[in-house]
C-alpha cells in the first residue's frame, strides 16, 4: 500500500498547484498567451485533466468523465469530443475558452476519481502490463508516473504562464 500512497500524495500535488493557478483566474488571465504559438492557462489545465481522464479511464475500464459527467457539453469546445490536446495546433488552443469554475469543477472530478481508485491496488497490480503498443509494454506503474509526470509539468507551465500575466498587467 505504500506505492499507493506514494502516488496519491504525488497527484494530490497536481491538485494544489492547479487549484492556485485558479483562485480568482478571470477570462483574460486564462486566455493569456505569452506567444501566439504558446499554450494558455485554460488550455494547459483543459489538457492535463483529459490526459488524466483519457488514460487513466482506459486502466479502470470506466467511462471518460468528460463524456459520461457531462463536461464535453458543457465545455462545448469547437473540435472533436475525443480530443485530449495532444497534436492540437496554435489555433486550437486559441479557441478553448473555459472559465475557472468549469476547468476546476473537471479536474476535480478526475481528481477525485483517480484518488478514491488508487487505494484498491494491490503491490501486485503495479506491473500489469496495461499498453502494448511500446517497447517495453507500459506497466500501470510506469502508466501512473507517466501521467504524474505529464500533468505537473502542464501544471507548472499554467503557474509560470500566470506570473508572466500577472506581470504584464492581466
Amino acid at each position: 500500500m505504500l506505492s499507493s500512497y506514494l502516488i496519491a500524495e504525488s497527484y494530490g500535488r497536481i491538485r494544489g498547484v492547479v487549484h492556485a493557478v485558479l483562485q480568482d483566474a478571470g477570462a483574460e488571465l486564462l486566455t493569456f498567451r505569452p506567444h501566439s504559438e504558446a499554450n494558455s492557462i485554460a488550455w494547459l489545465i483543459w489538457h492535463l485533466t483529459r490526459v488524466q481522464d483519457d488514460h487513466l479511464s482506459e486502466i479502470m475500464q470506466e467511462d471518460q468523465l468528460w463524456i459520461s459527467g457531462g463536461w464535453a457539453d458543457r465545455f462545448a469546445l469547437p473540435f472533436d469530443r475525443a480530443a485530449t490536446g495532444y497534436g492540437q495546433t496554435a489555433e486550437e488552443v486559441g479557441q478553448l475558452r473555459a472559465d475557472a469554475s468549469d476547468l476546476g469543477g473537471y479536474f476535480d472530478a478526475v481528481h477525485s476519481r483517480t484518488i478514491a481508485w488508487l487505494p484498491t491496488l494491490a503491490e501486485s497490480d503495479y506491473s500489469r502490463v496495461v499498453d502494448t503498443r511500446w517497447t517495453p509494454p507500459v506497466t500501470l506503474a510506469v502508466r501512473l508516473v507517466s501521467v504524474l509526470v505529464d500533468d505537473l509539468q502542464h501544471a507548472g507551465q499554467a503557474a509560470y504562464v500566470s506570473g508572466l500575466a500577472q506581470r504584464a498587467g492581466h
